[in-house]
């Protein structure tokens, strides 16, 4: 639902290319669940974001993926052929089939009947059913998905570990090769992978950076000295952009493989970085943390919602007297003299 909602128009709609593109297998049951939606259907049709809600989203996915197994449990637990659970039933699935007979029934009691209505009422969506204590197909699926059933344990899911401590005492979820979609030798790059990765919780990814060969001279991302197909630097930045924080507002690294040789599109990348990312882009060293030797570095809670770019850079001859440099004079997190920070890197595939 993320995904298709970030993928959008200049004018904010869904293109139905992107759906279908995700179930090419099976485009007639796409078509139909689209219909069900009263959304247009055909490929080349586009829909507002606002139509697509959270509710439309579910209809649209309970036509594309039905799920046999919930008749299966409704005849199980005696509705037949009624489109409903009773609150009895309810309780009967959530006590007899649900819960784990292992477990202490002082401590886990098993749920009574005024608790399975409170749930009713909270997932059914017809709010007549609701009230006599049923709950129909549509708001089972519902509670199936809801906060009760979560695989993760729900203290789980609020911040339980300590994030105060130093950036280089933790283990990141990395990605390396991130822009590509197949193999390393003649497989596809797609700016797609960086809004995916991210989605899925990853705070390290990986820019292969090398020289655009085109007029205009654009810096892009391939596997270098391969047949993999090259994507636009700057698209890619903007993805980031997208998604970096849409899912932990901790800090992301950006691991630059620099093997860009020309001074102007080096600018290029320092310029598309300091005005995409804006102020989440790390520019200086944080007042408590200088750069400097026995300080340790700040904590990912020091750094949340900041970008901080890791690249190797060309040594300059410090002057005398130079004070307090920029961090993006340290450590290249962007850079002013664009004919000599960057250093690029050494030849080689990646």
């Amino acid at each position: 639902y993320t995904k298709l909602k970030l993928q959008v128009t200049p004018e904010g709609r869904i293109p139905l290319k992107n759906i279908y593109r995700l179930f090419s297998a099976d485009r007639k049951r796409v078509e139909t669940a689209l219909e069900a939606c009263s959304l247009p259907s055909s490929r080349n049709d586009s829909i507002p974001q606002e139509d697509f809600t959270p509710d439309v989203y579910r209809v649209f996915l309970n036509n594309l993926c039905p799920r046999p197994e919930i008749d299966n449990i409704f005849s199980e637990f005696g509705a037949k052929s009624k489109p409903y659970l009773t609150v009895d039933q309810m309780m009967d699935f959530i006590n007899l089939k649900q819960r784990d007979p292992r477990l202490n029934e002082i401590l886990y009691p098993p749920l009574k009947q005024e608790q399975v209505q409170v749930l009713i009422e909270k997932y059914e969506p017809n709010n007549s059913l609701a009230k006599k204590g049923q709950i129909s197909v549509d708001g089972f699926m519902r509670y199936l998905s809801g906060e009760e059933n979560g695989v993760v344990s729900p203290e789980k899911l609020d911040l339980n570990e300590d994030m105060s401590q130093p950036l280089s005492h933790y283990f990141i979820n990395s990605s390396h090769n991130t822009y590509l979609t197949a193999g390393q030798l003649a497989g596809n790059s797609s700016v797609e992978m960086y809004r995916q990765v991210l989605l899925s919780g990853c705070r390290c990814v990986e820019l292969d950076c090398w020289k655009g060969r085109t007029a205009e001279e654009e810096p892009v991302i391939t596997h270098g000295f391969t047949m993999t197909t090259e994507i636009s630097f700057k698209e890619v930045i903007e993805a980031i952009a997208e998604c970096a924080f849409k899912t932990s507002p901790f800090p992301i690294l950006l691991s630059f493989e620099n093997h860009v040789d020309s001074p102007k599109q080096q600018a290029k990348m320092a310029e598309y970085c300091r005005l995409i990312f804006g102020d989440a882009l790390l520019m200086e060293p944080l007042e408590k943390y200088p750069l400097e030797s026995g300080v340790p570095l700040p904590s990912p809670m020091d750094l949340m919602y900041k970008i901080l770019v890791k690249n190797k850079k060309k040594s300059h001859k410090s002057s005398e007297g130079s004070g307090k440099k920029k961090l993006s004079e340290q450590v290249s997190n962007t850079y002013s003299d664009s004919s000599s920070v960057f250093e690029p890197s050494s030849p080689g595939a990646g």
